[in-house]
Order: C-alpha cells, then sequence, then structure tokens
C-alpha cells in the first residue's frame, strides 16, 4: 500500500530501530576472546539514506540494545541521533528529540520490526514495517514493506516514502548527475 501524500509531505523527522531494520536481527557472538558482537548491515540501505539526507529530512536510530557496531554504522552514514535505550524508554526519547526540534508526532516516521516499537509505532505520522516485522507491529503500520530487516528494508521504505512526497525521480537523478560528474 502507497503512502499517502500528504503524511510523507509532513515528515520532518525519520526514526529506524536498528535491530530488525538496520540490521537482520541476527547477532554473531564468539567466544570471550571476542570484544564485540557483529552485526550484518545492507549497504543499499546506506546509499537511501544518503537520498533521505539530500530530501532534508532528519534521520534517527532508536533502539533498545546497545551496540558499537549501530554506533560506527550511523557514524559512517551521518546519523547525528543514536539513542540505545531501554524499550520502555523509546517514547520519551523521541519526545525530547521533537521538543528540542520543534516538531510533533505527525511529522515523525518510524521504520519498525518488533514488540519494543509498538509505543512508537502508535503515535507517529507514518508507521512502517518491515517486510518480516511481527504481527504486532504490522497491524499498526499504515505501510508494510516486503524487504525482510537488514536485507533493502531501509532503502524499500526510503523510496515508497520519496515517491510518496514526489521527490524520488528528482534526487535520484540529481545523485546520478553529481556521481557522473565526479562531484
Amino acid at each position: 500500500m502507497p503512502i499517502p501524500a500528504a503524511a510523507a509531505r509532513r515528515v520532518q523527522l525519520i526514526v529506524f530501530d536498528a535491530d530488525g531494520v538496520l540490521t537482520d536481527g541476527g547477532l554473531y557472538v564468539g567466544n570471550e576472546a571476542w570484544e564485540h558482537a557483529f552485526q550484518r548491515f545492507d549497504v543499499r540501505d546506506g546509499v537511501a539514506v544518503a537520498m533521505l539526507r539530500r530530501a532534508g529530512i532528519r534521520l534517527a536510530i532508536v533502539s533498545s540494545r546497545e551496540s558499537e557496531a549501530v554506533r560506527r554504522r550511523a557514524v559512517e552514514l551521518g546519523i547525528e541521533d543514536v539513542y540505545q535505550v531501554s524499550p520502555f524508554a523509546k517514547v520519551a526519547t523521541v519526545e525530547i528529540m521533537l521538543t528540542r526540534d520543534g516538531l510533533d508526532w505527525s511529522q515523525v516516521a518510524f521504520l519498525a520490526d518488533d514488540l519494543p516499537d509498538v509505543a512508537l509505532l502508535e503515535r507517529v505520522g507514518v508507521p512502517a514495517a518491515v517486510g518480516d516485522a511481527v504481527p504486532e507491529v504490522r497491524c499498526r503500520a499504515m505501510w508494510c514493506g516486503s524487504a525482510r530487516g537488514g536485507h533493502g528494508a531501509v532503502r524499500e521504505f526510503t523510496e515508497a516514502l520519496l515517491r510518496a512526497r514526489g521527490e524520488w525521480d528528482r534526487l535520484v537523478n540529481d545523485y546520478l548527475k553529481e556521481s557522473r560528474e565526479g562531484g
């Protein structure tokens, strides 16, 4: 189902969950000699984030699990707002951003996958779900993708949102022009 154009045009902030949205939800954990767990990210999602930034949309990650890998990926993508909080603090965390930026809930989109995301989904203007989201998330989403988390779900959502805003073709053409010119 396409995102309604009016709702898409209101979006000024997109919040992503991390595990199961930016990643496939899997953790690669070794023995005690390993310092960190490893996580998989999709490169196409990185291009999507660049397109959202070109559109002037603020981006944030609000996750309920601490992850150095997520922090590092956020730095690579230029996402400055990264919050790794209790699942019960997600709403309060986004409320702080809204107050800081002078936004309201109708100006927020949230891409989610699991139960810790439901409270946010019920408040935002554009609630969205990755393809393998749990039923409790999918039934609350305005838009449901087919791509699984960590496998291009952010890219799929980005294209749907920017198409609904009427910006996708222009942003792609600008991106391609810039890449051809080497700039």
